[in-house]
């Protein structure tokens, strides 16, 4: 089966882990669960989830064991782009090919609907933990989901991408955006997948340099296609870096030095995998894709 098909196949299985778990639409605040899953079921690749249960499967771990964090990855993740999107930051009216949540449901219901998320990716995560007979792995992978999407993390780098917008940075800085917008919560889904699946040291280092390279190579391609990708493909608007005067790979060093790097990223990602000794097949073909994609 070719990779697209297989990647396709797997969005579909966390699709439908992610129906189970949605809030249900009543009471008087079903309006923050109607917000909440516009958004968790808009589609997209749900790399990231499929990058949690792919983590504990190739260290050997019980692939049920992991299923409610690959969940709350996506709520995470969900959570964020709801935020991003909203007038005081990207200002965006259009995420995976429909409306934005506050276009629906208003600035107000679209920052609780993030909230929520944020909020009930904890819940689900805590509430699969408690009772288990070695609540420490459990606690170490929440951790790790904590760190790598808080201040240390993602909101770290959400904090400095804002303010530099309109300004040059450097290479440095904007490889710390990068790193922690959108590398850090990658890293923070594989560690949880490998440590919840009895990682050994050794391993969870191989795949915690896979998910950075990756993590890096993923951005820097994102970069690339807001100058050159296809809005129907993407199901967004494109150029919104260069209307909005952010510093990107492509603004700093060039479309094919960015093209570069993405692909040396890559290499090294397969490098890192490789070492382990279960089948990698998938991993390297998800890293084929990043570089290769399209939207």
């Amino acid at each position: 089966m070719e990779f697209q098909a297989v990647l396709k196949e797997k969005a579909l299985y966390v699709e439908g882990l992610l129906k189970k778990y949605m809030p249900k639409e009543d009471g008087y605040q079903k309006t923050i669960m109607e917000a909440m899953n516009y958004s968790l079921s808009a589609g997209g690749k749900r790399l990231r989830p499929i990058l949690t249960l792919e983590a504990c499967k190739i260290v050997g771990g019980n692939e049920e064991d992991v299923i409610p964090f690959a969940v709350a990855i996506e709520m995470i993740h969900t959570y964020s782009l709801i935020h991003d999107d909203l007038p005081a930051l990207d200002n965006d009216d259009l995420r995976r090919g429909r409306k934005t949540n506050h276009i629906v449901y208003g600035e107000d219901m679209a920052i609780l609907a993030g909230d929520a998320l944020l909020n009930y990716a904890f819940e689900v995560m805590l509430s699969s933990s408690i009772g288990k007979t070695n609540p420490d792995k459990y606690l170490r992978a929440i951790n790790e989901i904590a760190k790598t999407s808080g201040i240390y993390g993602m909101i770290g780098g959400q904090v400095v991408d804002v303010q530099s917008e309109d300004k040059q940075i450097s290479k440095e800085k904007l490889d710390y955006i990068h790193n922690n917008k959108t590398a850090a919560i990658i890293i923070g889904c594989m560690r949880a997948g490998a440590i919840i699946g009895d990682a050994t040291c050794e391993q969870l280092e191989d795949i915690t340099k896979y998910a950075k390279n990756i993590g890096l190579s993923f951005q820097i391609v994102d970069d690339i296609l807001d100058i050159v990708g296809d809005e129907a493909k993407l199901g967004k608007k494109v150029g919104s870096d260069i209307e909005n005067n952010k510093s990107t790979y492509p603004s700093l060093l060039g479309l094919e030095k960015s093209k570069e790097i993405a692909n040396s990223l890559i290499g090294e990602a397969k490098d890192s995998i490789n070492k382990l000794s279960e089948d990698v097949k998938f991993l390297n073909g998800l890293a084929e894709y990043i570089i290769d994609r399209e939207y």
